[in-house]
């Protein structure tokens, strides 16, 4: 049955045609080499064949799990797992049993993290980036991926949302908005902020190569709305000064302690002036200067 790169050509999972194709073969037969042919032994074969796919392939998952296993970098790793869930071919639920069907797999634990639930919603290996270099190591909240909302009878999508703090990061990756999409962004953005959602765009040189930036201009932001835990990755990042700088954002109302004592306490003069009404009638009421006319009551002379 075709496997590995030829199989993900057939599911959609690859953009480009490789030069070889893929065979995977069970673990006792054996297959003559010839030019352009890449054969493949496995013991489960017949375990992660598809039961009605024609031509003859791997299932999806077992697909993707086998691109993973043979993929140079992480990176590359991973971009076959988002591919496969951006591109709804399969869920992140599939994933997790078809590796632990397998008694042994390269990265296990890598693995299991990128199908954490936590994780869920990941379309991009930008995004994946994200988490791993920005949002964990300074202790952002966790956001929601992909978050689903409607603005004029249309579904947006923002790749990452803080909703509690109001705050949106869009993450550009020249793969996952080519050209002329820039204005949907725009017009998104411009919508978010309507909505009282603040939104933040970064770019893949901005994730790869100022983690630690990006992640102080983000908690400068969340701060502002009331977030408190972002932390410094290490001694020389950033996020500190942003994280110091942030308490003195606050409302004016609650930056003037004095102003609001000083309220209260005219507020309070008519009780502390208050005398009984006996007394009163037999008090003479104090007059204004060059009017014979008594003050109201409870009203204050001027000075």
């Amino acid at each position: 049955m075709l496997s590995q790169r030829t199989a993900a050509e057939l599911w959609g999972l690859a953009d480009e045609v490789s030069s070889l194709i893929h065979l995977t073969v069970p673990g006792d037969r054996r297959v003559r080499r010839q030019p352009g042919l890449a054969v493949h032994l496995s013991a489960r074969a017949a375990l992660a064949a598809h039961p009605a796919a024609i031509p003859p392939r791997t299932r999806v998952e077992e697909t993707i799990i086998d691109l993973w296993e043979t993929a140079p970098t992480l990176d590359d790793a991973v971009s076959w797992i988002v591919r496969g869930l951006g591109r709804r071919l399969t869920t992140q639920d599939k994933l997790r049993a078809a590796t632990e069907a397998r008694s042994r797999l390269r990265g296990r634990a890598k693995l299991a993290e990128i199908l954490s639930p936590d994780l869920a919603g990941l379309h991009s290996i930008l995004e994946f980036r994200y988490v791993r270099d920005v949002e964990r190591p300074h202790r952002l909240p966790a956001g929601s991926r992909q978050a689903h909302s409607r603005r004029d009878g249309r579904s947006v999508y923002r790749d990452t949302l803080y909703e509690a703090f109001r705050t949106a990061v869009e993450l550009d990756g020249r793969v996952a908005h080519p050209g002329d999409s820039r204005w949907t962004d725009i017009h998104r953005d411009n919508a978010a902020s309507a909505d009282g959602v603040t939104t933040l765009r970064y770019g893949w040189l901005d994730i790869t190569g100022r983690a630690c930036e990006v992640a102080a201009e983000i908690a400068e932001v969340l701060a502002t709305r009331g977030y408190q835990g972002a932390r410094p990755c290490s001694d020389g990042c950033p996020v500190a000064r942003g994280a110091r700088s942030s308490p003195a954002r606050r409302p004016a109302s609650s930056s003037h302690p004095a102003h609001t004592t000083q309220r209260a306490a005219i507020r309070r003069k008519p009780a502390q002036r208050a005398q009984p009404s006996s007394e009163r009638a037999s008090r003479p009421q104090p007059s204004r200067p060059g009017s014979s006319r008594p003050l109201e009551k409870h009203q204050v002379p001027s000075a």
